[in-house]
């Protein structure tokens, strides 16, 4: 047999390992892809989609947005599909490599065709290659480290992360600009080539990257399939519902924040910002709230009583709702006739990212050290699989309250109330359920330890 010419264990040093600056700068350049993309889809069905004949063929903004939750719900249930690719079949280079193949393909469908069926084709095939690279490249970024530099695994990750928003952050000000401006064969294409370059800059790093081999499915069946394996899943299910309620509200900063901004006077700091380029703020807020919640507000919250991973996600599903109080009340003035000045939704989006870092960045943590040692990767498919399901259940409610005759059971401020009450009574059944959950911490270098 021939010798593998891949690494197929991390190289003893003290120093980064040689695939980082590749998997950096794939991160970045696939976050803009897909942000650029994700970001125009409501704008794009409800302003610039075609028939086959080349005449308008607009959806409502309720068909948009439960177009676009279906695609996004599609987006985070495929990650089992490329963990099961990545640890038990093909590896996660290999998985990786053919599925961002894919995640082009479907740019090139969204570039080319503005129909419905262009728009069909593209994101299941979006869907696919991103949904099913999402387990596999936070885990390559781990596989790169050995015990001589596992001390910069932490700054690694944080580099990782900075690569994400920072790729989201440029997309989400530049791509809806072209889609305005230029249409959408270049709003789409521009997420298309950039998608290309990523492909091209992990395959440049290939003989950089650890390469960790596939165990097979026999074994990895029977890692998951024990007592012990069932009821680590069963109790990390305990959270998802919860979270994915979480998610339902958050993704809508895509969706119904966009079409209400439509309303807005968007005219801020001189200028007057395209819809789809409020979304931008987030991200930004996020690089600057991470460290003011790890250095100020966790440590005074933890002085007044013991903030424990479930007590963070708890406080930011409250947090969560006083952010769509804020849009429900937009909305009550933009139904009154009104029309508020955009800094309004800026000041939910603060709050919205207070949410997001208490929730999403602690669930992650959360799925990862009560995950065994040898379930790691598939476990990070529960965390991704809450965002899938929240989706699923925007999608639906889109889907319901249309009416045959082109009117809708929540029109206004209403829609936004509902999502409120919603994100209420699933808040305080979390606070309930939260105080029997048991498990374990499960760390890579020391003994099991209870959980917190």
């Amino acid at each position: 047999m021939a010798t593998h010419p891949y690494l197929t264990a991390p190289i003893k040093t003290a120093g980064m390992p040689p695939g980082v600056p590749y998997i950096i700068g794939n991160e970045a350049a696939e976050r803009f892809s897909y942000y650029g993309m994700n970001g125009i889809l409501v704008i794009f069905m409800t302003k610039f989609m075609l028939d086959s004949s080349g005449a308008p063929d607009h959806m409502t903004k309720e068909q948009a947005d439960a177009w676009y939750h279906t695609f996004v719900s599609a987006v985070y249930f495929l990650p089992i599909l490329g963990a099961i690719l990545a640890d038990a079949v093909i590896g996660k280079f290999r998985t990786i490599m053919a599925l961002s193949i894919v995640y082009c393909f479907g740019h090139l469908a969204l570039a080319l065709s503005h129909t419905r069926g262009g728009l069909i084709l593209g994101l299941a095939l979006i869907a696919l290659g991103a949904g099913g690279i999402k387990p596999c490249v936070s885990a390559n970024v781990g596989d790169q480290f050995g015990a001589s530099n596992q001390h910069l695994l932490t700054r690694v990750y944080s580099w990782f992360y900075f690569s994400i928003n920072i790729g989201s952050a440029f997309s989400t000000i530049l791509i809806p600009y072209f889609l305005e401006t230029r249409g959408p064969a270049l709003a789409f294409g521009t997420p298309g080539i950039f998608m290309l370059i990523a492909t091209v800059i992990f395959w440049l790093g290939r003989k950089k990257f650890v390469h960790i081999p596939p165990v097979g499915l026999k074994n990895y069946a029977s890692e998951i399939f024990t007592l012990d394996g069932l009821k680590v899943l069963g109790n990390l299910l305990i959270p998802v519902p919860f979270v994915a309620m979480f998610w339902a509200l958050w993704q809508q900063n895509f969706s119904s924040w966009v079409l209400q901004a439509e309303s807005m006077d968007r005219n801020l700091f001189g200028r007057e910002w395209l819809s789809a380029q409020i979304q931008t703020v987030n991200p930004i807020f996020i690089l600057v709230m991470l460290p003011l919640f790890s250095y100020a507000i966790y440590p005074a919250i933890d002085k007044v009583f013991r903030l424990t991973p479930l007590r963070k996600i708890g406080i930011g599903l409250f947090v969560n709702m006083a952010a769509f109080l804020i849009v429900a009340w937009i909305q009550t003035r933009i139904d009154a006739g009104e029309r508020p000045n955009i800094i309004w939704q800026v000041l939910a989006f603060v709050v919205l990212t207070a949410g997001e870092i208490m929730v999403s960045v602690t669930h992650l943590e959360f799925a990862y050290t009560q995950a065994p040692k040898k379930l790691k990767s598939l476990v990070m498919c529960t965390y991704l699989g809450a965002i899938s399901l929240g989706n699923v259940f925007t999608a639906a409610v889109n889907f319901f309250i249309q009416n045959a005759d082109g009117t809708v059971k929540l029109a206004g401020a209403s829609y936004f109330f509902f999502f409120v009450k919603v994100m209420a009574v699933t808040s305080i059944l979390f606070v309930l359920v939260a105080g029997f959950y048991k498990g374990k911490t499960y760390l890579q270098d020391e003994a099991d330890q209870p959980a917190a």
